[in-house]
């Protein structure tokens, strides 16, 4: 009966992901697919315009919105540990033990997550997930780049960042409209849903292009093998667990109890990889991760999911 569930739930969550991401992978493949545009489209309207759409009309309590924030830094701290504790007891070079870092501590919560989690939880669970990615767009560009390179870390230019992002100023739009009571004119509110929708689609196949791209990346270099094998182990099997325990401490319950499972249990962020680049935290491993969790995930989720429904 749990494998029909399981089958079920691959049919009904995961194929539908896999179109989107398989167009991505044949079109950067085939015709040389450029992503700075659509992820300029992605970060500057798409994204922004989910958020807005989602917050505004979200079924969110003030317990939601804390119980949401209080996993995203207990369950962050927790999986820093583990990396830490690892990266001694493997004798980690500091690049290395930097990319274990990245790997084990950020998922792929923002351009796989949300679509999965609407498909698996539709629209009660996708406006649970929104705070839990805005918590995870500030704390990757801030502790994520202390993360990477903590010598270089500037306290100022972690801020900065933050404020670079347009999906932070959506969030900040949507909870005065919704505070004040503001209603959309139909119009404007047709238009903004039109870009949520396209949101979907537009992310998982630049999802796609960029599993081409750090696939590449990934072969050229091999990397240090314990560390890949470890981070692996880390986001797939360990950071489940880690989740799972962090949500128990925090009592927490339901749908949002299942949703933040299993974004927590998401493939390795692919932006680990730009800040691995940057700052020399070991990014051929990082980039080897990514792939392979990201391939490994579409076996893996539905397992979750059913566990968690």
């Amino acid at each position: 009966m749990q494998l029909q569930a399981i089958l079920t739930t691959m049919f009904q969550v995961i194929l539908p992901i896999s179109l989107p991401v398989l167009g991505g992978v044949l079109l950067r493949l085939y015709q040389k697919l450029e992503t700075k545009p659509l992820l300029t489209l992605y970060l500057y309207v798409l994204s922004p315009s989910l958020i807005f759409n989602t917050l505004t009309k979200a079924e969110l309590s003030f317990g939601d919105v804390y119980q949401t924030v209080a996993f995203s830094l207990l369950n962050l701290l927790v999986l820093w540990a583990l990396a830490k504790v690892l990266a001694k007891l493997l004798r980690l070079e500091a690049p290395e033990a930097a990319g274990l870092t990245l790997i084990s501590t950020f998922t792929n919560s923002v351009n796989y997550g949300l679509p999965l989690v609407l498909l698996a939880f539709g629209q009660l669970g996708l406006d649970k997930a929104s705070i839990y990615v805005i918590s995870q767009m500030v704390i990757v560009n801030t502790i994520g780049v202390y993360f990477a390179a903590r010598s270089q870390f500037s306290v100022k230019d972690a801020i900065r960042s933050v404020f670079k992002l347009p999906a932070i100023y959506a969030a900040a739009l949507a909870f005065i409209v919704r505070w004040a009571g503001l209603a959309l004119p139909s119009g404007l509110d047709a238009g903004i849903v039109m870009l949520a929708n396209a949101y979907s689609p537009i992310a998982l196949s630049i999802l796609g292009a960029q599993m081409v791209n750090v696939g590449h990346q990934g072969t050229a270099v091999q990397g240090t093998n314990r560390t890949f094998w470890t981070g692996l182990a880390v986001r797939m099997l360990l950071s489940p667990l880690a989740a799972f325990l962090v949500l128990l401490v925090l009592r927490i319950e339901g749908t949002l109890f299942s949703v933040l499972m299993i974004l927590a249990s998401m493939p390795v962020a692919v932006n680990a990889v730009v800040l691995a680049e940057r700052f020399d935290a070991s990014p051929r491993t990082v980039s080897r991760c990514i792939l392979w969790t990201t391939l490994g995930s579409f076996i893996i989720l539905p397992v979750w999911i059913v566990a968690v429904r």
